[in-house]
């Protein structure tokens, strides 16, 4: 089991920078990745980024690349996702996730785990 708590979500202004983190609790896997997705009301969830958990490699949806960074903290079971030129469209509930592997990161089918998810509101 692998337990995911995401925090540092809130209001911002178009244009700002947010960091969000993943508290990661349980057995995460060790060859396996951490993702982000979201969802805004109405539309499908979508990809935001992964990174393996033991890697360096990230991936980036196409609506924030070139605007995220990612890092894991594995001694401090720990990931976070900074998005920068915050848009209105970058408006969700973002969620963590935790996948065994580190194929088809960018379907949410891959990953075993979700954190319960938390907003980020981007003003305009």
């Amino acid at each position: 089991q692998v337990q995911l708590v995401e925090s540092g979500g809130g209001l911002v202004q178009a244009g700002d920078s947010l960091s969000l983190s993943c508290t990661v609790s349980g057995r995460m896997f060790s060859n396996g990745a951490i993702g982000w997705f979201r969802q805004s009301p109405g539309k499908e969830r979508e990809f935001v980024a992964a990174m393996p958990w033991s890697g360096s490699n990230t991936y980036s949806g196409d609506a924030v690349k070139g605007r995220v960074t990612l890092s894991n903290d594995r001694a401090g079971n720990a990931a976070y996702l900074r998005i920068n030129d915050l848009r209105f469209e970058d408006t969700a509930v973002y969620y963590c996730t935790a996948a065994a592997g580190v194929l088809g990161l960018w379907r949410s089918s891959a990953y075993d785990y979700w954190g319960q998810g938390i907003q980020v509101t981007v003003s305009s």
